[in-house]
């Protein structure tokens, strides 16, 4: 642990600042580099960006950045298994009307723990009408 967390955590622990104060400066420390992203090694985010170039050549690029806790998709897989069987059904053919060719009865955690485990790193160039948008997906 670094001394700036020690620090925040020391702060809290003496009720100079709310949970809440905490929790932004320790975000702040993750945004800035200064604390490490994986802690304990495990990865804490899955991170999806992406970058597009707009119409004109040139110009400055469309961003998007997704931080999504990997404690949130965990909680999403164990609540997809308390859907009921007949129910599954229903949820894979609205899948299927969104473009989504996928089977919500095989989702399950240690099929996320490997999906994690080997996601390190996926960048994906795509050439869209002469647009070039790179997506990047990783864990951190």
């Amino acid at each position: 642990m670094n001394e700036d967390r020690k620090q925040i955590l020391q702060m809290l622990s003496e009720g100079k600042i709310t949970p809440d104060e905490a929790e932004r400066l320790i975000a702040a420390l993750e945004k800035t580099g200064d604390a490490a992203p994986y802690r304990d090694g495990a990865p804490k985010y899955l991170r999806v960006l992406v970058e597009a170039e707009k119409e004109g050549a040139g110009e400055e690029l469309t961003k998007v950045n997704i931080r999504v806790p990997i404690t949130l998709l965990r909680a999403g897989v164990k609540l997809a298994g308390l859907i009921p069987q007949e129910a599954r059904g229903h949820v894979n053919e609205a899948l299927r009307e969104k473009g989504m060719t996928f089977d919500i009865s095989q989702l399950k955690p240690e099929n996320l723990d490997e999906l994690i485990d080997n996601l390190r790193d996926l960048s994906i160039d795509v050439d869209q009408k002469n647009r070039l948008v790179k997506v990047k997906v990783f864990c951190e």
